[in-house]
């Protein structure tokens, strides 16, 4: 019997093969999600300085991310950026993304030459770009801004859940639970909640339904 082989993990080969000297790479956390910022963030690797065990974040523990979230910090450049729910509501999810995605670019003290990108579609930036579907969990740059992005964007909805205790935005980060449809059932959107997304729009425009936020 044949034992399969382990999936490959990101690697160095898109940055080497590119041509070009300094690249980040971009992905971001929070497209799918009711309530909160959209987060990308954009890194520029050391190549003798790479921190060990990147992969896309998806495929990583909560504990495994907050572990290699600092090593990427001090051994990277790295941008964030955020586009917030109302923002999002005035410019749609896709462009939101987009718009993330160059803060992120533009927080960089480094100014890259090319970025990698998760996807197979994304922004005009004022670098060269290059797509890469699945990327990040075929580039180490784009791994390492998906760890960035994640974490960025958990311990701020962590945060908000200091704020709008009543939807358990610190246990599901936004997205769209049981727990969450329930509170949102129970007490109406609040000010962080995307209003254009389906559920929201649902609960806010019906007759008889919600027509405001409240706290």
């Amino acid at each position: 019997m044949s034992l399969s082989k382990p999936p490959p993990k990101p690697n160095y080969t898109h940055e080497r093969a590119s041509g070009h000297s300094v690249i980040c790479g971009v992905d971001e956390a929070g497209r799918g999600p009711w309530a909160g910022p959209v987060c990308a963030a954009a890194v520029i690797l050391n190549p003798r300085n790479i921190p060990k065990g990147l992969n896309d974040s998806k495929k990583l523990t909560e504990a495994t991310r907050e572990k290699l979230y600092p090593l990427i910090m001090a051994a990277a450049e790295v941008g964030v950026g955020l586009v917030s729910a109302a923002e999002i509501d005035e410019i749609n999810i896709l462009q939101a993304t987009y718009l993330a995605m160059n803060r992120a670019v533009a927080a960089l003290a480094a100014k890259p030459t090319l970025a990698l990108i998760d996807g197979n579609r994304g922004p005009t930036l004022f670098c060269a770009t290059q797509m890469i579907i699945g990327g990040d969990g075929k580039s180490v740059s784009i791994a390492a801004a998906s760890i960035i992005a994640k974490v960025t964007r958990d311990r701020l909805m962590v945060q908000m859940h200091a704020v709008y205790s009543a939807y358990g935005f610190a246990t599901h980060k936004g997205y769209g639970t049981a727990a969450h449809a329930a509170a949102l059932a129970q007490h109406g959107p609040c000010t962080e909640h995307r209003r254009s997304f389906a559920p929201i729009r649902t609960l806010i425009n019906p007759a008889g339904g919600f027509d405001r936020a409240v706290f």
